[in-house]
């Protein structure tokens, strides 16, 4: 696994530089992605995830009945039967912690060669710790069973020198069963908080896992923790940075768009993601919002939205739209998405969203604004189908347009906007409307514009860091066995604590990671600090009228070409919702 994540570090630079020929090949992957199975606790299941699945239950049915092969012969023995299935079950929860932490690896370059990226593959995670957790109450159940049958109870507080510690796997267990409750569904949606922060637990219930596991089945598990412990790291250190936000445009619904600055050299594709903190509202809360510029329209600047629904968002918008504020501390993570512009394969597209959710839509319609340019590429036509709950939120319809670049461009896009106001039946008058209100941020020193965590190379430099650090560790638990452990168990008449060889494992993982992501960060940052000093402070002309009257009024002048092309592709449907059956089959129609 470690093999394949670094040298696929190495082919994911190079797919990079090949982008047209990366669309094209992907569409094997994007057959399998499409929906086959919509049913609830599972939510949106498809083919691709049905293949990984029915692996994996494979997988774990084969392990099983194997373990149980080799122990058969002592099944039938008093009370010793309940001891080796619920033995067999530990060992069967921990190939789910082989795979638990793949999916929740962001900048992964292993879910990208499946056609997969973090946020997409989530569900896995979830699924994998639904497993485990149960297999691993089982397992806890089943030696308590044993231990009370059988007179026991006292190795339940047992913490053995030469075998597992089981005082480390109560502990385990205790840890994880919190854990458990608050990421259920109901328990998540309701109590979000609860669950983040009962969910950073899992440093301490790593911990007494490996103590009670072991160093030989810590091995199994160390992939997965190996290459997350290096993603986190180097999270934690693009996270300490301050971004330079630039502008912030709030918009009369209760919308309001962050305009960063980046380097020119960071690349992304449309519907990928940015984490967002500001300390002045909370020191620990990150949010993903899916990024609304796009790379190519807008070399310099990077754009997210954020509708003011939760408390948090709530707080933001109030701070940036009632004081008058020169500057705010943000720190951000990312952008992580997809590799591939797989929607540009298709020769017509429909866009179906709901509010807010016209986010990761936006960048879609930058990017084919921008490919509309290129000579040989064949402009698809775009439907999108738009419900708002107040005409106010029209407003984000004019967020389509790039704030720089090449706006214009949009009058070539087959483009029709179909949008239905559900609260109003009447269309407002258009002096009702509020001003759009821009927000300029003055420069400090300590800003920065954002950037990828390792330079432009990213990839190539993550796989150095995987590696480099990998190796490291082997060599030096390969000396501290030869040199410490190995004499110390031959050569005496003791015997090495079993916890102490997991304790030194974990040791040497988190320094050489620390060490080789430190060093190879910070010569990053030296080597990138040129470009950043070239980025200039430059301002962008921002509309100063709220643009939503321009879809309300119908006797209003209109600004511009853009803005007129705009208006002209927008039907707007004002006390109703859209039938989005017979809107597919008329628009499957008109395709034909």
């Amino acid at each position: 696994m470690m093999f394949i994540a670094a040298f696929g570090c190495a082919y994911l630079h190079f797919q990079k530089k090949s982008r047209a020929s990366n669309s094209k090949s992907s569409g094997a992957v994007a057959f399998l992605k499409r929906p086959v199975l919509v049913m609830a606790p599972l939510g949106i299941v498809s083919a691709l995830d049905l293949i990984f699945s029915a692996m994996f239950v494979a997988l774990m049915i084969w392990s099983l009945a194997n373990y149980l092969y080799v122990s058969f012969g002592h099944l039938h023995m008093d009370g010793v039967g309940e001891k080796i299935v619920s033995l067999r079950l530990g060992y069967i929860g921990n190939i789910c912690w082989a795979f638990l932490f793949f999916p929740v690896t962001r900048a992964s370059s292993l879910l990208p060669l499946v056609g997969l990226t973090s946020e997409s593959s989530i569900k896995y995670h979830i699924w994998l710790g639904h497993v485990s957790n149960i297999l691993f109450v089982a397992h806890t159940i089943g030696f308590i069973i044993y231990w009370a049958m059988t007179d026991q109870m006292a190795e339940m507080i047992e913490w053995s020198r030469t075998y597992v510690s089981n005082v480390a796997g109560v502990i385990a267990i205790v840890i994880a069963i919190p854990m458990w409750v608050t990421s259920m569904p109901r328990f998540r949606r309701k109590m979000f908080e609860v669950f983040f922060y009962t969910h950073h637990l899992y440093l301490v219930y790593i911990v007494f896992y490996v103590l009670h596991v072991g160093d030989t089945y810590f091995c199994m598990i160390l992939p997965g923790i190996f290459l997350f412990l290096i993603d986190r790291f180097l999270r934690f250190l693009q996270s300490r940075h301050r971004a330079r936000l630039l502008s912030a445009r709030v918009l009369p619904c209760g919308v309001v768009e962050l305009n960063f600055c980046k380097a020119p050299g960071l690349y992304y594709n449309p519907t990928s993601v940015l984490f967002v903190n500001v300390p002045r509202i909370s020191k620990l809360q990150w949010h993903p919002f899916t990024i609304a510029s796009n790379c190519n329209t807008e070399q310099d600047k990077l754009s997210v939205i954020i509708k003011s629904e939760g408390s948090w968002s709530q707080k933001l918008y109030q701070e940036i739209s009632s004081s008058n504020l020169d500057h705010l501390e943000i720190s951000t993570e990312g952008p992580y998405g997809p590799l591939s512009d797989h929607f540009l394969r298709h020769e017509s597209l429909v866009l179906v969203c709901g509010g807010s959710g016209i986010t990761p839509f936006i960048s879609i319609i930058q990017e084919i604004i921008f490919q509309s340019q290129k000579p040989d590429f064949k402009v698809p036509r775009v439907v999108m189908i738009c419900a708002f709950k107040h005409s106010a939120d029209l407003a984000m319809l004019d967020l389509l347009l790039p704030i720089s670049g090449t706006p214009a461009q949009i009058c070539q896009l087959q483009l029709q906007i179909e949008a239905y106001i559900t609260s109003e039946k009447d269309q407002p008058n258009a002096d009702t409307h509020e001003p759009l209100q821009t927000i300029w941020f003055k420069p400090s020193p300590l800003d920065s514009p954002i950037s990828a965590t390792l330079g432009p190379n990213n990839w190539l430099w993550l796989g150095a860091v995987i590696s480099s650090s990998f190796i490291m560790f082997l060599l030096l638990l390969s000396i501290v066995t030869g040199y410490y452990i190995y004499p110390i168990d031959h050569n005496t008449e003791k015997i090495y604590h079993f916890s102490y060889r997991a304790l030194w494992d974990m040791f040497l993982v988190c320094a050489c990671i620390f060490v080789v992501s430190s060093l190879v960060f910070l010569w990053r940052k030296k080597q990138n600090a040129w470009e950043i000093n070239q980025i200039q402070n430059t301002e962008v002309p921002t509309p100063t009228t709220s643009p939503g009257s321009w879809f309300c009024g119908a006797d209003r002048e209109l600004e511009s070409l853009p803005h007129q092309s705009l208006v002209q592709a927008t039907k707007v449907h004002f006390g109703s919702r859209p039938d989005l059956k017979s809107k597919l089959i008329l628009l499957l129609r008109l395709s034909h």
